[in-house]
C-alpha cells in the first residue's frame, strides 16, 4: 500500500535538498515513489510548485507507447494519436498521485520562506528514509503512517 508523507520544512531550500537525498535512496533501490511534489514559498510570498514525474505518468506513457505501436501497424496515421489518447486515459484512471487540490491548499497556507515536500511512497526502507529526513527541521502536515511511524517521523524532524 502506498504511503503519503507531507512535510513543511522550516527553510526554503530544505524540501529540494531532502528530495535530492531521497533520490539517492531511490537510485540505491531503497525507496520507490509513486509521485512527488515540492512547494516553495519565497520570502516575498510567491509560491512555486514543482511536480515530478510520477509512477502513474510512467505507466501511462508505457501503455500509450505499446498501444500506439500496435495500432500504428493497423492504422499508420492514427496509431500515434490513438495510443497517446489511450495512454492519457490509463493515467487518468490510475489517479494515484498527489492531489492537485491538496497541493494548492498547502501552497496557500505555507508561510513565506518555508517549503513543503509531498511524497507518495510505494516501497521504502523506513530507517533510510528517516536518516535522510533527520538532517532537517519541519512539521508533519499529513501522513498515512501508523501512530508509531508518524511519531518516529515527527521525532526525526525535531
Amino acid at each position: 500500500m502506498n504511503q503519503l508523507i507531507v512535510i513543511a520544512f522550516d527553510h526554503f531550500d530544505d524540501a529540494r535538498n531532502a528530495m535530492k537525498g531521497l533520490r539517492g535512496l531511490e537510485h540505491a533501490r531503497r525507496i520507490r515513489f509513486e509521485d512527488t511534489a515540492i512547494v516553495e514559498r519565497d520570502p516575498d510570498g510567491t509560491a512555486h510548485v514543482t511536480n515530478e514525474v510520477s509512477g502513474t505518468t510512467e505507466t501511462a506513457a508505457v501503455a500509450g507507447a505499446i498501444i500506439g505501436g500496435l495500432l500504428m501497424f493497423a492504422f499508420p496515421p492514427a496509431g500515434i494519436a490513438i495510443g497517446a489518447a489511450l495512454g492519457a486515459a490509463v493515467g487518468a484512471s490510475l489517479g494515484t498521485g498527489v492531489s492537485g487540490d491538496f497541493v494548492t491548499d498547502v501552497k496557500t497556507t505555507l508561510r513565506p520562506g518555508r517549503s513543503a515536500l509531498f511524497l507518495v511512497v510505494k516501497k521504502s526502507d523506513a530507517d533510510s528514509l528517516m536518516a535522510v529526513l533527520r538532517t532537517y527541521q519541519g512539521d508533519v502536515i499529513q501522513t498515512t503512517f501508523d501512530t508509531d511511524g508518524e511519531e518516529a517521523l515527527r521525532q526525526a524532524l525535531e
